[in-house]
């Protein structure tokens, strides 16, 4: 599987009583490439629940679906991968659990070295950032868009970019390095997500 394009991750806070499958059926038939379930306020159930509903929608679309953080979560529902930050289960133990054909993706923040050591334990993919100011994590450390390059010059898997992305800014990362664009508030916090994601989108056609 090739890891491209725009990733779409979602978070509850964004979503302001609007129903989530409605969102991400928009974001899906716009021309997202990947998703991330991302929830922090909600029980297991409810996580169990609309997790689910959404792996069913990205199954429609032929789209793979990350959890966020929970390797329980990924395994009951069968969900296509994880990802991990810094405070997760480690990625071999994710690995064990998850087997082979997992996704497992990786936070590294500025850290070349950290993503060296993912790359070396088999992580599929690497995020770095947060690249520009963000709503969603906005005490994220910052990362300078030379991470990038020096990514793309050491790595052989997939480089993920987030933090504060969107159609304005976006082009640069991809420019430099950048495989995957990871945004949450771009999408999920706009008004018309569809005309939204078809913008993050373009970026990479052009």
């Amino acid at each position: 599987m090739t890891l491209r394009g725009l990733y779409a991750i979602t978070d509850d806070g964004l979503l302001a009583g609007r129903n989530i499958q409605d969102c991400v059926t928009a974001a899906l038939q716009a021309g997202a490439g990947m998703l991330q379930f991302r929830c922090k306020s909600l029980s297991f159930q409810e996580r169990l629940s609309q997790a689910s509903d959404l792996l069913n929608l990205c199954r429609q679309w032929q789209v793979p679906l990350i959890i966020n953080d929970d390797v329980a979560l990924c395994k009951t529902i069968g969900a296509d991968g994880v990802h991990l930050g810094d405070d997760d289960v480690n990625l071999l133990e994710a690995r064990e659990q998850l087997g082979s054909n997992a996704i497992i993706g990786i936070t590294c923040h500025a850290s070349i070295s950290s993503a060296k050591t993912a790359e070396a334990a088999a992580a599929d993919y690497v995020a770095f950032g947060r690249f520009y100011p963000s709503r969603t994590k906005p005490a994220a450390p910052p990362a300078e868009i030379e991470i990038l390059r020096q990514a793309r010059a050491t790595l052989s898997i997939p480089i993920v970019a987030i933090g504060g992305i969107n159609a304005e800014n976006g082009a640069a990362l991809i420019e430099a390095g950048a495989d995957m664009l990871a945004v949450v508030d771009a999408i999920f916090g706009a008004e018309d997500i569809d005309a939204n994601t078809r913008r993050l989108v373009d970026l990479f056609e052009s």
